[in-house]
């Protein structure tokens, strides 16, 4: 990796496939190569964005001495033996949430990165939505006082999803409800305790053994008197898709909008009123600004190689390409680096846990703290 350049390799390219222009035209990085298992989706992608380097074997693309980084966005079970191969290849990672499926994964990527300095970060987008950077600009400013609880939740249907998602606990891929309420305040989680409500159809339940429909985890802190409390389902509850995220602060609240479309809700005191949030580009390098808003590709011919994420989960994949890439570039850690996606990639792990042993106070292994 030269001081000037970073070589980035793209590993699948369902979703993978969105963030492809936004390296194109990231300053300072080169779009140099793609890899899925199929060679005519391989080749089409390819085709489209021009993109020469093509691979249909992962560890074929580890062998690649020109590649300095590589983004993984595959199914859930590959994400930690595809990102152990990587740094014990050396290269940097980016991944898609979860970092891993067990609390052991999570502790040897967290040493394995300790082992080879290479940089890791977990690509979770709701902490690069717009919505939660207007969050953190109003905390940051101290317009929300004290902070003094929060909550989220990640409710959506699967039914009819294939494979390893039939039955999926709903604290096992739960990052996007866990990341927003640590990530403002940059917090660690100390010990979890979650509950499980409801049943599940009976034919999902025997691939996991998860009876629940839904999870509620409360999360209390490290060395803090905070504690928040995060919500999933993704079985037989009725719910409009919701990424949600609250905030309670002493001065000024924050509540996630009730239904899409429609506007969140700050209260000042008692006194509620609707916000429009705004778009965050203005934190972007202005090569990549346009990434934010409606029009994920470059065209419209190219928006059929992967589904349209409108702004891409609230505007996020440019923040999480600047993150990870300027990173690289001033040699310093990317948030959340791999101790902190331990942290909360084990919490909702943790958390699933706790359900099955009837609301157990679980206490965060010490790998996943910044200070034992």
């Amino acid at each position: 990796m030269s001081a000037k350049n970073i070589n980035i390799a793209i590993v699948g390219l369902g979703f993978g496939a969105e963030f492809i222009p936004i390296y194109q035209k990231y300053p300072n990085a080169t779009m140099y190569a793609i890899c899925q298992r199929t060679q005519s989706k391989v080749d089409e992608v390819g085709d489209a964005f021009g993109i020469e380097k093509r691979y249909t074997d992962f560890n074929e693309l580890l062998k690649d001495p020109d590649i300095d980084a590589v983004h993984i966005n595959t199914p859930i079970n590959n994400h930690a033996a595809q990102s152990l191969a990587a740094l014990r290849a050396g290269k940097h990672v980016a991944c898609t949430v979860p970092m891993a499926t067990t609390v052991e994964e999570c502790r040897e990527i967290v040493q394995t990165v300790k082992e080879t300095g290479l940089t890791y970060m977990m690509m979770e987008t709701v902490i690069y939505s717009r919505e939660f950077l207007f969050v953190k600009e109003l905390y940051e400013k101290g317009e929300l006082g004290r902070l003094q609880f929060l909550r989220a939740s990640h409710q959506q249907e699967m039914a009819g999803w294939p494979g390893y998602w039939e039955g999926l606990p709903p604290m096992h891929y739960a990052t996007h409800c866990v990341g927003p309420v640590l990530a403002l305040s940059r917090a660690e989680a100390a010990y979890v305790s979650c509950y499980g409500s409801g049943r599940i159809d009976e034919k999902l339940i025997p691939k996991y053994g998860s009876p629940f429909a839904i999870e509620s985890c409360h999360i209390k802190f490290k060395d803090s008197d905070l504690s928040a409390e995060v919500t999933r389902s993704l079985f037989n509850t009725a719910r409009q898709y919701r990424e949600s995220f609250d905030v309670y602060g002493s001065k000024k609240s924050f509540e996630w909008t009730q239904i899409e479309g429609e506007d969140s809700v700050i209260h000042t005191g008692e006194e509620p009123s609707r916000i429009k949030i705004p778009d965050y580009a203005k934190l972007l390098p202005e090569e990549i600004q346009a990434f934010t808003t409606a029009g994920v590709y470059d065209s419209d011919d190219n928006q059929h190689l992967s589904f349209i994420q409108g702004a891409g989960h609230g505007g996020s994949h440019p923040h999480l390409v600047h993150e990870f890439v300027s990173a690289l570039l001033n040699k310093r850690q990317p948030y959340p680096n791999a101790t902190q996606s331990a942290n909360m990639t084990c919490v909702g792990i943790l958390a699933h846990d706790s359900a099955m042993n009837d609301g157990k106070t679980i206490q965060l292994p010490d790998f996943t703290f910044s200070n034992p």
